[in-house]
């Protein structure tokens, strides 16, 4: 392909929402799922900063714009939300896989029901919406997949085998998709968060599951609980262009746990 105008091979200029490199004008369009609330409700927000077009999918209707709602685990549902915001915002570039689901029980008393459930959500869902996405992407020759794990994957937690084995699971998807698809421009990282204040970590909190919260707060380094926006903060600048030479790469966000 040639070009009216000569750039050099490195030249990138940023306008509003597009990237000119070369002679290939990007439109980034994100797709954060479980962004009605929590972590992906803040990761979106951040990328709407950012300059982004962002959707939302969740189970929940969002109140931003470009809110879709779909169970991440039904395929027919999540290609019917992506088609939809093909037609609202484009091919999608971009995509952060932060829908969750937790379940606290001893693993005696677990059934297969709900281990087969966390793990449609957290391991499956990611499944679906990455290779849903990903032809797009191809397409583009550009792209970018974060996916939200958990630091439990790194010590384990008790009463939650079935969420840190699917979270397990997703840090080893994460390195093999890297693998497959760096040679088409995307990269492919997952952010594992640790004790981060959300409604499911309250909500476990208040169930007894966690213990002493400010003990928990005493053995993290920089003596603090984690915020949404330090998860946001992460996957904007894996998202971001800078970061074009990360891939396969499995960022903490913990205080200084579990490193």
């Amino acid at each position: 392909m040639s070009c009216d105008v000569t750039l050099g091979e490195s030249t990138v200029l940023a306008i509003e929402r597009m990237i000119l490199d070369g002679c290939v004008l990007r439109v980034k369009n994100a797709v954060v799922t479980g962004g009605a609330s929590g972590i992906g409700a803040a990761i979106a927000d951040r990328l709407r900063a950012d300059g982004l077009q962002v959707a939302t999918i969740d189970l929940n209707p969002g109140e931003a714009k470009f809110s879709y709602t779909a169970d991440v685990t039904d395929r027919t549902a999540v290609d019917a939300a992506l088609s939809e915001i093909r037609a609202d915002l484009g091919p999608v570039t971009v995509l952060v896989n932060a829908a969750g689901l937790d379940r606290f029980r001893r693993f005696t008393e677990l059934t297969f029901e709900d281990w087969q459930k966390v793990i449609d959500v957290n391991l499956n869902g990611v499944f679906h919406c990455t290779q849903a996405v990903l032809p797009d992407m191809i397409e583009a020759g550009w792209g970018r997949i974060v996916n939200i794990s958990s630091s439990s994957t790194h010590s384990g937690q008790p009463f939650m085998a079935p969420y840190v084995a699917a979270k397990s699971a997703v840090n080893g998807l994460t390195k093999s998709l890297a693998l497959e698809y760096g040679p088409s421009g995307i990269t492919v990282n997952a952010v594992p968060p640790g004790f981060i204040d959300t409604p499911m970590l309250r909500k476990a909190e208040e169930r007894g599951f966690l213990g002493d919260t400010q003990k928990q707060i005493e053995a993290t380094p920089v003596r603090r609980i984690g915020r949404p926006e330090d998860i946001a903060a992460a996957c904007a600048f894996l998202i971001s262009e800078e970061a074009g030479y990360i891939t396969g790469q499995i960022l903490g966000v913990n205080g200084g746990r579990n490193t």
